[in-house]
């Protein structure tokens, strides 16, 4: 064994072979002894090498597909002996509708929301065993729960934060819900409180709690398509003011931020689109930072078609609007990190309009072109005007001097 690079004995008298390779091929008999002798070898043993799953084929590492249709992903392995390839969600409980075609491809159809996640492919045989995963994204449903709810317990507050689930392929939007715990109820039972969450924050503070009372909290996403599930409950009690015979120093004082809807909004038909048109709030203890048009069509879910409207506007040209669709929209303004509650809400029915084009915008005084054309004809009217006041005084002076010159030469006499 000496001559062998990488072999030895152990104290039991196991062989180590620290690399596989064609030297290590063949029988092997082992014979105990000691003082007395031997009592024989042992049965013969056969060395053989076999090689371990290797993948030849693997899937991507993301896959975005409409729900209802067919997904197929690849997965292939070799090895000696041929490897068996199995496929698995991580984190599904029981099993999962996975389907392994011929060859070991899988194959989800309809693929359905339950599927969105990641998958892993696995290629087993008698050597090892080898693994790889892929993320599957299922486009076009309800968004997904949010996770990792943490509350931060505050001075009768708690400020709420989370991470987004998949959002299903469209704009989600959070709210958060809450409630007290308390002993004896006055009804049967208490009802949740639900806030709405700015657009693209993560996070919301929960103010005017009661002190030492438990809470639970949960948040729930929502898209064009409908609500997803609520999060895990957390609970959690708010602190309140420390108890000492010492006189507390005064608290700090809270800023209130009023902040009322817009008011009067309104819808009339013109001939470039739907304007809307709408009076500031009521109440803003904050300066206006703008606002954001939200609508939905034939009682679908409200999606955002404006966010950027400056909030010294008070009108918006809307077209692009579908031809023969009823359509229902509503205002919200903005103040720093601040949203109101939505305005009234108009209903506008495209039947027998004009399709626009699709694009959102401000009204302006006149179309571009209309525009352009008043500007030019006004330039060129000055530029004839003044031509003709400078050819006119030309004129006149050329004129007086002749009647000049007419004066000052003697008559001509002429004889007989």
């Amino acid at each position: 064994l000496s001559q062998l690079p990488g072999w030895s004995v152990r104290p039991d008298g196991s062989i180590v072979i620290a690399t596989g390779n064609d030297d290590a091929l063949g029988l092997y008999r082992c014979t105990p002894y000691n003082s007395y002798g031997t009592a024989g070898e042992s049965r013969p043993t056969r060395v053989l090498l076999k090689d371990p799953p290797a993948f030849t084929v693997r899937p991507k590492e993301e896959y975005f597909q409409e729900v209802g249709r067919e997904l197929v992903i690849p997965c292939v392995a070799q090895g000696d002996p041929p490897p068996t390839i199995t496929w698995v969600k991580v984190g599904s409980e029981g099993k999962s509708s996975a389907q392994v075609d011929g060859n070991s491809s899988l194959v989800l159809h309809p693929l359905i929301k339950e599927q969105h996640g990641v998958w892993e492919c696995t290629a087993t045989n008698q050597v090892a065993s080898v693994t790889t995963a892929t993320s599957v994204h299922v486009l076009g449903t309800s968004p997904h729960a949010v996770t990792n709810v943490s509350v931060l317990p505050l001075l009768l507050a708690a400020n709420i934060s989370w991470e987004p689930g998949f959002d299903g392929g469209y704009f989600q939007r959070f709210s958060v819900w809450y409630t007290p715990l308390v002993r004896y109820p006055p009804r049967a039972h208490h009802d949740w409180v639900s806030l709405s969450v700015p657009a693209g924050a993560q996070h919301l503070l929960v103010e005017n709690l009661q002190p030492d009372t438990s809470y639970q909290f949960s948040v729930l996403a929502q898209n064009k398509l409908g609500s997803g599930p609520f999060s895990q409950i957390v609970t959690s009690v708010p602190r309140g003011f420390p108890v000492t015979t010492v006189p507390p120093e005064p608290p700090a004082m809270t800023v209130h931020v009023f902040l009322s809807p817009p008011r009067a909004l309104t819808a009339n038909e013109t001939v470039r689109g739907v304007l809307l048109r709408w009076d500031p709030p009521a109440r803003a203890s904050v300066a206006l930072s703008g606002y954001a048009l939200e609508l939905r069509q034939d009682k679908g879910g409200w999606e955002v078609l404006e966010r950027s409207i400056p909030g010294t506007d008070t009108q918006v040209l809307v077209p692009g609007l579908i031809k023969d669709a009823f359509y229902e929209f509503r205002l919200v303004a903005f103040a720093g990190s601040y949203i109101s509650d939505p305005s009234n809400t108009v209903n506008v029915s495209t039947a027998g309009m004009e399709v626009y084009p699709s694009r959102t915008q401000l009204p302006e005084l006149l179309p571009q072109p209309v525009l352009a054309g008043v500007i030019g004809g006004i330039c060129f009217l000055s530029v004839a005007v003044i031509f003709s006041t400078t050819a006119a005084c030309i004129m006149n002076r050329r004129r007086a001097a002749r009647v000049r010159k007419r004066r000052q030469d003697p008559p001509l006499v002429f004889s007989p």
